[in-house]
């Protein structure tokens, strides 16, 4: 066997279909662009989808990658098998209407067992393949695959629901009997099965059918290959380790952990699954957050947070108390540098993130523990021995304990978790995650017609807003190729030039008209998007009859172009303001660029400042005040990246870009319009600024005339404001307003003062009304005309003179309605809590609160209820022991 490190191993495959006419297609970030249906990259094919089905041809169907990925739906089988991971790499090899079996299984098995590759003994691999598919296992028969070595089974047929599917056939390595965990004649013991001895490495999908909607298969125009080998498999099979975690892509993140914990790998197996699982979530967490991906409550966000607790807490089963995981993230950034530089540049970043959240989760940990220990007091009280599957589940979700440490916990002592109602709600938590994201399909069906177009098309808008001379090459109606247009009908057509740009980038498609030749309007164009063959194809409503191969003249909206256009550059400039003002962390996470506004979204840790956004303002107008000219030059983009330009990581770009610059400030990639000098703006003022997901923010800003008009309604309501406050001048108005804040205190500490004075007098006669309720004794009333604050106030007086055991107090004003319940000392010892009591009489006022033992407050909306609630406060006490 080859001594080779992961990234050899990686390189190797990439550089074996590179030869064989690929295109090494670099990895994309695992958060997927304008895909709903992902929560992360999952897979190789999951950046794929726009060739395979159809809607974006490739320059070259032949494609070869590594792409990181990430899978969620089993993390908490990470650390407890050898292969279970939450970051993974796939390597693939991908053809688009290409080559198909014949190609994919001979290169397959000639890169396994090649000299120059490989080199692995032929002897050790087995196929399995799809019974009805005879084809592939007489291909793998002619390479030289013995006949007992291929193993039909039946679920070798990978389907995702409409769209491409087919065939697959799995490649399996023999690693030994020593590596048999099962006894011979198990059942599971043989290559497909559930074992450790033969390790699926390979899966070569065989993509020949359409998944239509009515659940019926056809096949497909272009048949398509899809494979899918996982890097640390093959890792571990190259430096004969035992799992995954013995090779080089994990063991300096385990050597870490062990220098900082004091304990060693391989000594103890509950040790051995902590360190396996901060490894595995130390990769992760730090890939995924260099990607954009900030911890939070929802999404992808949650994810991290997550992941981090859960290490954390295998952390802690290590003997490592303090915050730990932001320093593995360098070492993670020294693992993956050879094809991920960016990870190590950004460690600094991440590892600030990460120790953050650490540090925020250290403090709920002590809250969680003291849940837990209250889970465990009122159990004993209670005579509870097993505790329900909500709370574990609480414990879990909002404090991150793992189901294995609340079970740790309670067995301490004698008590047991409800499993099965721990795993309801765990399944409830998934379907809510599904539901969040969208219904739509994976991938959709091939629209083969407008693949087969290939009829060229040149985009020149760049310069010229009107050609006289366009020539009508294809009309497509309802999924046909016709070849005449009528008045009423929409259709979609191409042209052999024109003006209208595509929406591409987030700027928003022309809008115009075409016209005869004699400037007659012909047709409206509402929509323009490049076909699979990178044409501009033109959505037109007819208004008189028009044929193919005839011209016309093609009219740009100038109107509306030019608007589209200023606020374009204005985004690259707020790009690099941001960049400026936050950190060079900050990256672009969308866009949308129309006429009357425009929308940026952009990775962010925390809320931005008030202070901040001024300053981001303040430098987009400095530099539209400057009068910089707008550049546009046409390079290659290695040469681009040389100038300087910022590339976006979610796009591909070809062999050609256009790099937009703006004097020194700003240098992007782009291939979208604008200005051709920064005055053209105006002027910019940003609207707002929002969270709108984990670790993204948005703002909306607008320019020119839209910024003259929200500044001029700003002034109106600034003028309207001072004339009803009968201020002169809109520059006295902070001072009015200050003097109004200051009467309106004196006013309400006034009125809270009377409220008391009142309250006070209500309640001596309230509290010389003692009663008796079961063993205890009881004071209650309904104070008019006060508020919560009082009943407080009232409540430390009824204490401080120790009148009764238990005080209810309420009061109603409108139609709100405030109780408050306080007990003595003695009565709580006897197990009276007034939280217990607040939440019995609470209902009364339809409301509902909660607080400490000895006092507890709630708010309603029913006034009528107070009496109602006095009376059930009674009736509950005196049924208590």
């Amino acid at each position: 066997m080859k001594k080779l490190s992961s990234s050899q191993i990686r390189q190797m495959y990439l550089d074996f279909f590179q030869e064989k006419g690929h295109t090494i297609e670099p990895s994309s970030s695992l958060i997927p662009v304008d895909d709903p249906t992902l929560l992360w990259i999952n897979s190789g094919v999951a950046t794929m989808k726009k060739y395979f089905d159809g809607s974006v041809v490739p320059e070259n169907p032949r494609m070869t990658s590594s792409q990181k990925s990430i899978r969620t739906n089993d993390i908490e089988n990470v650390g407890k098998t050898p292969r279970h991971h939450t970051l993974f790499e796939m390597l693939g090899n991908f053809s688009v209407g290409d080559y198909f079996k014949e190609d994919a299984i001979k290169w397959a098995y000639e890169l396994l067992t090649s000299e120059k590759w490989f080199a692995w003994d032929p002897n050790k691999l087995y196929m399995t393949v799809y019974p009805k598919d005879t084809e592939a296992k007489e291909i793998w028969l002619s390479v030289g695959v013995p006949e007992d070595h291929i193993i039909e089974v039946d679920d070798n047929f990978w389907d995702i629901g409409q769209g491409p599917s087919g065939p697959d056939s799995e490649i399996f390595y023999d690693r030994g009997p020593e590596f048999n965990n099962l006894s011979e004649d198990d059942p599971e013991n043989y290559p497909g099965g559930e074992n450790e001895r033969y390790l699926e490495v390979w899966n070569i999908v065989f993509s020949q059918f359409n998944h239509k909607p009515d659940n019926t298969y056809e096949p497909l125009p272009r048949k398509n290959i899809d494979t899918g080998m996982g890097l640390e498999r093959v890792v571990s099979i190259f430096q004969n380790a035992k799992t995954n975690f013995e090779t080089d892509l994990f063991l300096p993140i385990i050597h870490k952990t062990e220098e900082l914990s004091g304990k060693k790998y391989g000594e103890n197996a509950a040790y051995d699954e902590s360190f396996r699982v901060i490894a595995d979530h130390a990769r992760a967490i730090t890939v995924a957050i260099g990607d954009g991906a900030l911890p939070s409550n929802e999404g992808r966000g949650y994810v991290i947070r997550r992941l981090i607790r859960r290490a954390i807490v295998n952390g802690q089963k290590l003997g490592i108390d303090n915050s730990f995981m932001y320093l593995l993230v360098p070492i993670v950034g020294e693992i993956l540098r050879s094809y991920y530089p960016e990870v190590l540049e950004q460690s600094d970043y991440i590892s600030d993130v990460v120790k953050s959240e650490e540090n925020r989760f250290n403090e709920t940990l002590s809250d969680g523990m003291k849940l837990l220990n209250e889970v465990i007091d009122n159990a004993k009280q209670n005579n509870v021995s097993v505790i329900d599957g909500p709370t574990a589940f609480k414990l879990y979700d909002t404090y991150g304990f793992p189901l294995e440490l609340t079970k740790e916990s309670l067995e301490e002592i004698g008590l047991t978790v409800d499993v099965d109602g721990f795993a309801a709600e765990m399944e409830k938590q998934k379907e809510r995650a599904r539901n969040a994201r969208s219904s739509a399909k994976s991938m959709g069906v091939q629209r083969d017609l407008l693949v087969e177009i290939k009829d060229p098309s040149e985009y020149v808008g760049y310069t010229n807003l009107v050609v006289n001379d366009a020539e009508l090459t294809v009309i497509v109606k309802d999924e046909s190729l016709v070849d005449t247009l009528n008045a009423g009908e929409t259709a979609e057509v191409i042209f052999d030039k024109t003006p209208f740009y595509a929406e591409m980038g987030g700027q928003v498609a022309d809008h115009g008209v075409i016209l005869d030749e004699d400037g007659n309007l012909v047709a409206k164009v509402v929509d323009v998007q490049h076909a699979p063959n990178g044409q501009n194809l033109h959505t037109i409503e007819v208004v008189q009859s028009m044929a193919k191969n005839n011209k016309f003249i093609l009219k740009v909206d100038k109107h509306y172009h030019s608007k589209v256009e200023k606020n374009h550059t204005a985004t690259h400039l707020l790009d690099q303001a941001l960049r400026n003002v936050l950190g060079g962390h900050t990256q672009q996470a969308g866009s949308l660029v129309e006429p009357s506004y425009l929308r940026f979204d952009f990775t962010h840790f925390g809320q931005v400042t008030k202070e901040d956004l001024e300053k981001v303002e303040e430098l987009v107008n400095e530099q539209i005040f400057k009068e910089i000219e707008v550049k546009t030059v046409e390079t290659d983009p290695k040469t681009g990246k040389e100038m300087g330009a910022i590339a976006l990581f979610s796009e591909k770009y070809g062999d050609k870009v256009r790099v937009v610059s703006i004097g020194d400030f700003s240098i992007e990639f782009c291939g979208g319009t604008h200005v051709k000098n920064t005055n053209e703006i105006g002027l910019f003022k940003i609207v707002s600024e929002s969270g709108v997901g984990a670790g993204v923010r948005r703002i909306e800003a607008v320019t020119s005339s839209e910024a003259y008009e929200l500044l001029n309604s700003k002034t109106e309501m600034l003028n309207t404001i001072a004339d009803n406050l009968k201020v002169s001048q809109v520059k006295d108005l902070p001072n009015r307003i200050d003097q109004l804040q200051l009467e309106i205190k004196e006013l309400k500490q006034r009125q809270e003062s009377l409220e008391a004075q009142l309250a006070n007098q209500q309640s001596q006669s309230i509290f010389e009304q003692k009663k008796t309720a079961g063993n205890y004794t009881l004071v209650t009333g309904i104070i008019k005309d006060s508020g919560m604050d009082q009943l407080r106030q009232l409540a430390d007086t009824w204490r401080s003179k120790n009148i009764s055991d238990v005080l209810v107090l309420g009061t109603g004003k409108g139609d709100k309605a405030n109780l408050i319940v306080a007990v003595n000392d003695s009565s709580i010892a006897a197990g009276i809590k007034a939280g217990d009591l607040i939440k019995q009489i609470s209902p009364k006022i339809n409301g509902g609160g909660g607080g400490r033992p000895n006092m507890a407050q709630a708010g309603g909306k029913n006034p009528a209820g107070l009496n109602d609630a006095m009376l059930a406060a009674n009736e509950w006490l005196s049924n208590q022991k």
